[in-house]
């Protein structure tokens, strides 16, 4: 099992002047430690992950400080862009990390980010899939026709040549079609628990395989990397006590994800409709279902189980999402304790083979 670390949330209305501190710092720890990746997402018109509207800019940015650990936007949301630019400004991303460079392609969730782009809401998947293709030809150095407003048409290849001959891709992957179109493609797989259980997810990843066998890709290759909300320390009781807090705030913000936490508990319900109280109750009990099934909050002695459960489901990956606690100095404390659970499943890894 790998380990990554996540970005997600970080509230970007705040006006203090190191909001990247974590991101920074945290980024340091995994590049001298061991962990694989640092994911860093495309988020726009909110608070919720309002520091990171641009992961190519994030990503130049951990270029300079880092020397191994892979640099993968999670994820781009296609449709919003020209895929002309997004292959130029992650050349330079493999340029300026020697060749680090990677993404996770994403159609888009929210309407109201479609501001910024000329395509429709409804066509996103297609778009995302056809621009996927003109990314991967022009990273190669291939050409392609495009018009300008006049109608004259020119012939473009994108700079600066990258180090990469092909882009690491990754599909950002929900339902069932979308795990076997990214098989169908060779791609890899980002996946999360945000909405649904290892239980559910497991038979999205064998969708995933079979795909990937049908189409003449090797079925046993190809990553599966699942986002799952991180936070460990040296005892349980004092995790628990320190995360229900800063949880409760962060599923406040993010209503989708309490949306899905009131259908888990049978509740087809709109939050609209629903009282502070109500709300805190929802709160009581979603936090406690996520520590249980659905996360690594713990100790690397509580979270190994997980881990394996994990890996049984198909999981080659956790992508550590730890910036949903709002302190930086208790996330960083936190981050050696990974390390301990990361360590011990290589070892128990090693002992089977």
């Amino acid at each position: 099992m790998k380990f990554s670390l996540f970005y997600f949330d970080g509230d970007g209305s705040s006006t203090q002047t190191d909001k990247y501190r974590l991101l920074m710092e945290s980024a340091q720890f995994a590049d001298r430690h061991g962990f694989t990746a640092l994911w860093t997402p495309e988020r726009h018109f909110h608070t919720f992950g309002g520091l990171y509207p641009n992961p190519a800019i994030t990503s130049a940015a951990l270029a300079m400080i880092t020397q191994r650990v892979r640099l993968r936007a999670g994820s781009v949301v296609v449709p919003l862009h020209d895929p002309i630019r997004i292959a130029e400004e992650w050349a330079m991303v493999d340029n300026l990390s020697h060749g680090r460079a990677e993404i996770a392609f994403a159609s888009g969730w929210t309407v109201a980010d479609f501001v910024l782009s000329r395509e429709r809401h409804t066509n996103r998947k297609a778009v995302m899939w056809r621009d996927i293709d003109t990314i991967q030809r022009l990273w190669r150095g291939e050409s392609i026709e495009r018009q300008d407003s006049a109608g004259k048409t020119f012939t473009i290849q994108t700079l600066p040549k990258p180090i990469q001959p092909e882009l690491p891709i990754w599909i950002t992957c929900q339902s069932n079609e979308t795990f076997i179109e990214a098989g169908k493609l060779g791609a890899n797989v980002l996946a999360s628990l945000l909405g649904s259980t290892l239980d559910s997810l497991a038979p999205k990843i064998r969708l995933y395989r079979e795909a990937r066998q049908r189409q003449g890709h090797d079925p046993k290759t190809g990553t599966v990397a699942m986002m799952t909300h991180t936070f460990l320390g040296a005892d349980l009781a004092t995790v628990k006590a320190q995360i229900k807090q800063p949880f409760c705030e962060y599923l406040k913000n993010h209503y989708d994800l309490l949306e899905n936490l009131a259908k888990g508990m049978g509740l087809n319900v709109s939050l609209k409709n629903f009282s502070e109280d109500d709300i805190d109750s929802l709160l009581e009990f979603g936090v406690e279902g996520f520590m249980n099934g659905r996360s690594l909050i713990g100790t690397p002695e509580s979270c190994q189980e997980f881990v394996e459960q994990a890996r049984e489901a198909g999981v080659d990956e956790i992508a550590c999402l730890i910036d949903f606690v709002q302190n930086s100095d208790s996330v960083m404390a936190g981050l050696p304790y990974l390390k301990q659970l990361m360590q011990r499943c290589q070892e128990r890894m090693v002992s089977h083979v």
